[in-house]
């Protein structure tokens, strides 16, 4: 099978790649000039160079590779960085989905399309809401989770409008090697490595540490979405999630046992947002229907997180 896969040099996408190589897939992918990869994933011929924004740089590439599924990474992904970015992220998110998904529609109508929907579009909801099941009604509230559910009706318009199989993956959040600190995973992971190198004094500055959220880490998020491209139902959303969730608080103490650090944890106002859900949790039946489970705990990821922080150091 040939995949193309879009922001290919990111955290997911990359991961995706290993995958599918792995299974004797033929892999291509797309990044801006401007990514790199951490990850040798695919020979560096395949990785083309194309903004997902350039609509005929990606309808030429579509149409030249023809590719058998499109996996559809390449977004702004920070729930953070979107009240800052609010124009890039609705741009990149809404506008690129849609070139990716005309560019497949006029070249590659056969095709199946994954695109990266996100928990945030579930937006406000209440402990009690949860597990969050896939027919709840969406209530965004960050410009990321606004971006995401446009992302989704996106996609679902065009399988109903066009017939394109496209797949509504609604991830939630995954976590992994190579990521930027723009988490408060990744964060914390790289101030306590930089305190181990004795680069920062022993102290851990922090938002809230009291939302949960249902985490997922990507080589089990990879084979979910493999799966579902396998086996799943296009234009019928399913939550790509563990089914539990670890408050902020409780992960950062796992990385700090996995450290061996004695540190002080201080709140740091910066990294307050102005809206957080108090629990994002994720019903994962649907997903599980499919033969899914978790290979790793939170536990065994959180440490592959922090030594990677330390190596990057």
């Amino acid at each position: 099978m040939k995949i193309f896969i879009t922001g290919i040099t990111g955290m997911i996408g990359g991961e995706v790649a290993r995958l599918a190589r792995s299974q004797g897939h033929e892999v291509y992918g797309i990044a801006r000039s401007s990514a790199t990869s951490r990850m040798a994933v695919v020979e560096e011929e395949n990785v083309l160079r194309c903004d997902i924004l350039d609509r005929d740089a990606l309808e030429r590439l579509i149409a030249r590779i023809k590719p058998d599924l499109v996996v559809h990474m390449a977004a702004q992904a920070y729930n953070g960085i979107s009240w800052d970015m609010e124009d890039m992220t609705h741009l990149t998110n809404y506008t690129g989905t849609l070139n990716v998904l005309r560019a497949c529609k006029l070249h590659a109508p056969q095709s199946k399309v994954l695109l990266a929907c996100s928990s945030a579009a579930y937006g406000d909801v209440k402990p009690e809401d949860t597990p969050l099941v896939e027919e709840r009604l969406l209530k965004p509230m960050t410009p990321y989770g606004v971006s995401k559910a446009a992302t989704e009706a996106l996609g679902y318009q065009y399988w109903k409008n066009f017939g394109l199989k496209v797949f509504l993956p609604r991830l939630f959040i995954h976590v992994g090697t190579g990521h930027p600190p723009a988490t408060a995973i990744q964060n914390f992971a790289r101030q306590l490595a930089l305190i181990s190198r004795g680069l920062l004094p022993p102290t851990v500055r922090v938002g809230n540490l009291t939302s949960a959220r249902d985490f997922v880490d990507v080589r089990d998020g990879a084979r979910a979405l493999m799966l579902l491209a396998e086996k799943g139902d296009p234009g019928d959303p399913i939550n790509i999630c563990t089914g539990k969730a670890h408050t902020i608080g409780d992960l950062l103490e796992m990385l700090i046992q996995a450290s061996g650090l004695d540190v002080e944890v201080l709140p740091d106002p910066q990294l307050m947002r102005p809206s957080d859900e108090p629990l994002l949790l994720g019903d994962n039946s649907k997903l599980k229907k499919l033969g899914w489970s978790p290979d790793y705990t939170m536990r065994e990821t959180l440490s592959t997180v922090y030594q990677d922080w330390l190596t990057r150091i």
